[in-house]
């Protein structure tokens, strides 16, 4: 099936065939909605989006002969330089399909590399993004340009190129081994100041959730940062950390960190996990949820289960319903919150971009801290400082 969004609109030599099949694990209207926003957060043009079904990827150009000539039909009509599988391709497969339509394929990993490698301003955050991309990369070498396929093996036959691949080898892998003892140093450094706040019995929450769920502008809310904020996938990616002041004397301490998304490329896991020690770490999570989203559950479980990954699934969560003043299953729905069995605050419905529950979310803390078993703060804590404009809402 062929679609044409930008059919109206002047051909350009930036356009991208957007490639999307469905083999069967659902929600694929969405999966597709989502490959548009990350293409589009890539600053790319949509020349064309292809879809249909499959029951399972060819092992040779990932998809079949028909839709090979749909992909090319589409590339050609919309003058696309570049066509993106919202799937992950193997080297040879990538290889494959390049040479077969005459221009860059790329998959839905190599997209997430490139947008990540934009967005990227610390300095630990680029080396995390460089040592992802050279990862990715060592992994394409293999038989990766076609004057290889021409060659000989053996004392005295070894030709150019065979030289030009190791030679490649051997500077990636320099090059990664490089990036990876800057990582560590930076992150015994992390380490240094995260042991540091330890020592002086100071809580650490970690705001997690899934891509473009308001994370961002919920820590700006509430820490009063000024953190960049911006209605785009992967908009956050380096770890930024502030003090939220529960009372006039006790605070914790506050992190944004990346965005998780569904199939997000375990390179970027491995390479962001000094960044993502700050979530391991944390005494609590605060879960942010897009509750404008039809697809909350889903997001919900991919977060679940790159908090598993990370070793992470055991830290305490309460969940935010984040943009209640765009949900439109329940419009009008009013801030509030629900407590658990245990009498725990454990669903929070807030808007961090009208500031509507904010006031819960600290409510919340305020009382994590009070029954915290170290004994970081007193139950004098929730007191009317802290619960002061908080007028109970239960949904």
């Amino acid at each position: 099936m062929l679609d044409y969004p930008g059919k109206t609109a002047a051909n350009h030599t930036n356009n991208a065939v957007l490639v999307s099949l469905d083999f069967g694990q659902g929600n694929h209207t969405e999966r597709v909605e989502e490959l548009q926003q990350l293409v589009t957060s890539d600053k790319i043009t949509i020349g064309a989006v292809v879809t249909g079904k499959c029951m399972r990827p060819n092992p040779a150009t990932f998809v079949g002969s028909g839709k090979l000539d749909e992909i090319n039909t589409a590339r050609v009509q919309c003058d696309a330089s570049l066509v993106i599988f919202n799937h992950e391709l193997s080297p040879g497969q990538q290889r494959n399909l390049s040479q077969r339509f005459q221009c860059q394929v790329i998959d839905r990993t190599s997209l997430i590399l490139d947008i990540f490698a934009q967005r990227a301003q610390s300095h630990e955050g680029k080396l995390q993004v460089e040592l992802a991309q050279l990862e990715h990369l060592s992994t394409r070498l293999i038989r990766g340009w076609t004057h290889l396929e021409r060659q000989k093996g053996g004392i005295g036959l070894r030709g150019p190129g065979e030289t030009q691949l190791e030679t490649d080898r051997r500077l990636i892998g320099k090059r990664m081994k490089l990036l990876k003892k800057r990582l560590a140093a930076l992150q015994r450094q992390r380490n240094v100041q995260r042991r540091s706040r330890q020592r002086t019995n100071v809580m650490s929450v970690s705001i997690v959730g899934y891509t473009n769920a308001g994370k961002s502008t919920l820590f700006n809310k509430l820490t009063r940062a000024q953190t960049y904020a911006a209605d785009q996938l992967f908009a956050t990616l380096d770890t930024t950390t502030r003090k939220l002041f529960i009372s006039e004397r006790d605070f914790v301490v506050v992190s944004d960190t990346v965005g998780f998304i569904r199939d997000l490329p375990h390179t970027l896991v491995a390479s962001f996990r000094a960044t993502l020690e700050e979530t391991v770490q944390a005494d609590i999570l605060l879960h942010v949820v897009d509750a404008s989203s039809t697809n909350q559950d889903e997001q919900i479980e991919a977060v679940n289960n790159l908090l598993k990954e990370i070793n992470a699934d055991t830290i305490p969560q309460i969940l935010v319903l984040n943009k209640i003043d765009l949900d439109n299953h329940s419009a009008g729905a009013a801030a509030g919150y629900k407590r658990d069995e245990y009498g725990r605050i454990a669903r929070i419905r807030t808007s961090a971009k009208t500031g509507e529950g904010m006031s819960f979310v600290k409510l919340a803390l305020a009382e994590a801290m009070a029954k915290d078993s170290r004994g970081l703060c007193r139950e004098s804590l929730v007191d009317e400082k802290v619960t002061s404009g908080c007028t109970t809402a239960y949904f």
